[in-house]
């Protein structure tokens, strides 16, 4: 009895979270245009998306930092593309933040690492989005905008910050950035180690051979970078993965419960 009303009490939530954030058809339609791996889903898929991107612009808090004013074309561009890796998740996947602050342009970072000797060196690393654990979402909009440029080619093609740094949210959900995002049991954390590790390390191979791949070369800097630029590719041209990666497609396939 209490499960019934508790169900019956979010899906009222929800319908009045979509109502009051509802999505116009004329914008609806130009983010479709804008990016068109959007337009390549289905009917069912499509509607889905846009409900979830509503309930995404409800729950989640834009920032615009130094003065950048986030309009709602802004901020449906960045939903669609965060809440389709997580189309057949739920959106309680991104529970863990509420925060996203939105830069004109990219950011300057101050680093700083430690060498084998103990050392400190540090060094400005210039920023086109980043996730951090709990929150927020950093974007910068010229390079969320740049990702619809039909010129680009290759690898280039398939760049895009948003879906990259929500996959990073997804990694972190179990509490570490790491490659293996959260997962039902041990063995299942098991078998996707078995497929990414070695996939990962055939990757950075093929980038230090020279060779060009569809997934961005950056993948070769860490297993969750990998993770992170797989994702991209695998909703923006999984044709072309599914050829050349076949046994990584497989794995984010069952991920991300879809077959593009």
């Amino acid at each position: 009895m209490l499960g019934a009303l508790l169900r019956h009490w979010q899906a009222w939530r929800d319908a009045h979270r979509i109502a009051r954030h509802a999505i116009p058809d004329a914008l609806w339609q130009l983010t479709l245009l804008r990016y068109p791996f959007l337009a390549q889903l289905g009917a069912a898929d499509l509607a889905a998306l846009r409900r979830l991107s509503s309930l995404f612009l409800a729950t989640k808090e834009f920032h615009g930092a130094a003065g950048f004013v986030v309009t709602d074309e802004i901020a449906v561009a960045v939903a669609a593309q965060a809440c389709l890796p997580i189309l057949h998740l739920g959106l309680q996947r991104y529970d863990g933040f509420v925060g996203i602050v939105m830069h004109e342009s990219e950011v300057v970072a101050r680093r700083e690492v430690t060498d084998e000797d103990g050392i400190v060196h540090a060094y400005d690393e210039e920023l086109a989005g980043e996730a951090m654990e709990g929150g927020p979402v950093m974007l910068a909009w010229q390079a969320v905008a740049s990702s619809d440029d039909p010129a680009l080619v290759g690898a280039d093609a398939v760049y895009n910050v948003v879906i990259h740094e929500f996959a990073h949210v997804l990694d972190m959900q179990d509490g570490i950035a790491d490659g293996v995002p959260l997962l039902d049991s041990p063995a299942e954390r098991e078998a996707w180690m078995a497929v990414i590790d070695p996939a990962w390390e055939h990757f950075c191979a093929r980038v230090d051979a020279g060779e060009e791949t569809l997934i961005d070369p950056y993948g070769a800097e860490a297993v969750e970078e990998f993770f992170a630029v797989a994702t991209e590719a695998f909703f923006i041209a999984p044709k072309q993965m599914q050829r050349e990666e076949p046994e990584l497609f497989a794995l984010l396939s069952g991920f991300y419960r879809r077959a593009p």
